[in-house]
């Protein structure tokens, strides 16, 4: 494989870094799922944990290397579970965190983040503009910013779970990866194809915020002017370009699904595997619905990656689905 920014060693690194409670997640064969999708299905359970999403992986790494540090402050952009994450990490080590995010963003994930003590600032505006607030705040305060998918060690936390996944039995043909800023596509991207190259790297971005997808098929940097999607952990509008050339290293191919196709996964992940998931760790079902007949005969492993979502919603979302049953 060509070179990325990552490296296999400090992801190792990275490993010994994070708390426990963040690492060997569950993973396990979710056998209910198999009739509606039509392939052998593996889940693994990014939720269990404190923060109830991957993000702590790397918020852990980024808070490690902090806590050795003159400044002890840092500033993210978030659309609810990076700032989560930090937050949850910041406070561990004694560190001053302040999260910028869109008066838009749900509602569970601001209270979750005011109730771990970050300071939080609220923008009138989407993702793209709370990041710009964010780096202001940095250069400002000359505190770090943390940019996600970006800055290494929320990569290389991420990357950790494809240690887990490519140690693990039996071995699986495919994983799917949902695509937002790219932290957890190019990390465990990374991994898989460093130490598994035969398995099949699949990112899977919403419809209605394409903008990493359009970029790595066409090669180049695409931006798009709004998103559209309840899949606001994904919704970026700007991928960075570094990003993207590691992703472009490290994936196979990268889909859309529609907003049915993940309402109708967060349903089958409630019905069939008992999980009460966000709208982007439904986009791995999702694809399967949508395209059955390439994963017929596989064994796919999807990353459940969160289940911070706003209660309301969800029971409007979910309680729209149409019913699959076995």
């Amino acid at each position: 494989m060509q070179e990325t920014r990552l490296d296999i060693a400090r992801i190792r690194a990275a490993r010994r870094m994070i708390e426990s409670v963040f690492l060997d997640t569950p993973l396990y064969r979710c056998e209910a799922l198999e009739p509606g999708l039509g392939c052998t299905v593996s889940i693994k359970l990014e939720t269990a944990n404190p923060v109830r999403s991957f993000k702590g992986r790397g918020t852990e790494v980024v808070a490690s290397l902090l806590a050795d540090n003159a400044s002890r402050a840092a500033v993210c952009a978030s659309a609810g579970n990076l700032g989560q994450a930090l937050a949850w990490s910041g406070r561990g080590r004694g560190l001053d965190v302040t999260v910028v995010a869109s008066r838009l963003a749900t509602r569970a994930k601001l209270d979750r983040i005011r109730a771990l003590g970050a300071g939080l600032e609220l923008v009138d505006g989407d993702h793209e503009l709370a990041r710009e607030r964010a780096a202001a705040i940095a250069r400002h305060d000359g505190i770090r910013l943390v940019e996600d998918s970006l800055d290494i060690e929320t990569c290389e936390g991420a990357a950790t779970i494809g240690l887990e996944l490519v140690g693990a039995e039996p071995t699986f043909d495919t994983v799917l990866i949902a695509l937002g800023g790219g932290a957890l596509a190019t990390g465990v991207g990374y991994v898989v194809k460093a130490l598994a190259p035969e398995v099949e790297v699949i990112c899977v971005q919403p419809l209605g915020a394409p903008a990493m997808t359009h970029s790595w098929h066409s090669r180049r940097v695409i931006t798009t002017d709004s998103t559209d999607t309840i899949a606001d952990g994904v919704a970026g509008r700007r991928p960075i370009r570094a990003v993207l050339d590691d992703l472009l290293l490290v994936a196979d191919d990268a889909v859309l699904v529609q907003e049915t196709s993940i309402i109708v996964g967060m349903r089958m992940l409630l019905d069939h595997a008992g999980l009460v998931v966000e709208p982007s760790a439904a986009l791995g079902v999702a694809a399967i619905l949508e395209d059955r007949d390439r994963f017929a005969g596989r064994h796919v492993v999807t990353i459940v990656c969160g289940s911070n979502v706003d209660v309301d919603a969800y029971h409007r979302w979910v309680g729209a689905a149409p019913v699959h049953r076995s």
